[in-house]
């Protein structure tokens, strides 16, 4: 019999503790998280130290990792605050602290060594890894797993995977989720323009922001006549500076094979319902693997449905493809109109309205593992919680769900559906 393949960890984002909860309900073998400060990301995305312990606790118990990203690059005057934050980790009892710390920042390696010794430390794609001598370095301050540059080809990530190897450092690689206009996240747009810097964690995203684009043409001062770039006025506003989305779910049997240690997804500040299609298909991928099944049509689906940009291979193929754009497809998106929060006695539920919903039209309900069990609009009605019936709902709305389905249970996402007839 062929050996079984070597299936990669699925590492997702968990913003908040409800992001937590749906990444592990939904198959992801680790998280990563951070504090209120000191990351990447803005304070809304982040734990205090109890939060912090609440959520290793919940980790642990679906037999799940957490990392706590400490990766920022500080000034002189922030390296205090990365000491006491590196104190309050020292001190968390082992079940509700961290598995392991991102970092980014050579300083904040030494410190991490210093005031936290009992962690293991996971390089931040921030450092921008690109070569085995960099590995190398960094094997030798102590680092135990580097998320390789964005910037890599296929080939280049084969090859520090297997430098990696003969080092004792895993690799680690973004699979799927937003990409950065600058190199490996490093970047100076929101500095620039409103004194937010993103190696700060204080990235208001302005590369997100729509612009008028006017008729401008540059002309490069040794070639004359020569047009360097040129942007033409269009009709209003657009995302110019915005890329695609990354989308590699095609090639995880690739990153299996080369012996990439974990794959990534990008969005501690997206939507739960977005992590719920996210995660579930990259779950149900890696799964599919072990099989001997290549991803098909109903994974690819499932994150054209979360998609809220177009999918792309980025920088990872020799020619980046587009895989899916929301503006120009047949492709029709079923939103998510609800999600389930808790019992509401016997045949109903208690719901978080996500979306309109009509309850003249079918749902489908995510559940784990790609099931997408179907509910007919006979089958279920729509209740206030004064128990009076609903025709409509909107999202911001909590509701009751009447329905006795099996596959009903808290935690669980209702989409949209068409029923097959």
């Amino acid at each position: 019999m062929p050996d079984t393949p070597h299936i990669p960890e699925l590492l997702a984002p968990a913003g908040t503790p409800d992001k937590l909860a749906t990444a592990l309900r939904y198959g992801a073998d680790a998280v990563y998280l951070g504090g209120p400060d000191l990351s990447l990301r803005a304070k809304a995305a982040g734990f205090d130290m109890d939060a912090l312990a609440a959520a290793c606790r919940l980790a642990r118990g679906y037999g799940a990792r957490v990392y706590y990203t400490l990766n920022i690059l500080p000034h002189e005057s922030g390296l205090d605050a990365v000491r006491v934050r590196l104190d309050e980790l020292a001190g968390l009892p082992p079940d509700a602290a961290p598995h392991a710390l991102i970092v980014a920042d050579p300083g904040v390696v030494r410190l991490a060594r210093l005031l936290a010794p009992g962690y293991s430390l996971h390089l931040s794609t921030q450092a921008n890894t690109s070569n085995s001598e960099a590995l190398a370095f960094w094997a030798d301050q102590g680092v135990d797993r580097v998320n390789l540059a964005r910037e890599l080809a296929g080939p280049d990530i084969a090859r520090l995977a297997a430098a990696g190897r003969e080092l004792g450092v895993d690799v680690e690689c973004f699979v799927h989720g937003a990409q950065c206009m600058a190199i490996s996240g490093r970047c100076l747009l929101g500095a620039a323009l409103n004194r937010r810097s993103a190696n700060l964690g204080l990235c208001t995203q302005p590369c997100r922001f729509e612009y008028n684009v006017r008729a401008v043409e540059l002309e490069e001062k040794t070639r004359p006549g020569h047009t360097t770039w040129q942007a033409v006025s269009g009709d209003g506003f657009a995302a110019i500076l915005s890329p695609e989305d990354l989308c590699l779910i095609q090639y995880l049997g690739w990153f299996g094979r080369v012996g990439v240690a974990a794959l990534k997804i990008e969005g501690r500040m997206r939507s739960e319902q977005a992590m719920a299609q996210t995660v579930d298909a990259y779950r149900g991928a890696l799964d599919g693997l072990c099989a001997g099944k290549m991803p098909g049509q109903a994974v690819m689906d499932e994150l054209r449905h979360a998609a809220a940009r177009p999918l792309g291979t980025g920088f990872f193929a020799a020619y980046p493809r587009i895989l899916f754009s929301p503006e120009n497809t047949s492709f029709q998106r079923r939103d998510v109109v609800g999600k389930i929060t808790a019992p509401h006695g016997e045949g109903r539920w208690r719901v978080a309205v996500k979306g309109r919903w009509d309850s003249d039209i079918a749902v489908e309900i995510l559940v784990p593992g790609l099931r997408r069990p179907q509910l007919a609009p006979a089958a279920y009605g729509l209740e206030n919680l004064e128990g009076e019936r609903l025709g409509l709902a909107h999202s911001g709305m909590d509701i009751v769900l009447a329905c006795d389905h099996p596959d009903l249970a808290a935690g669980y996402f209702l989409r949209l559906a068409s029923l097959q007839t």
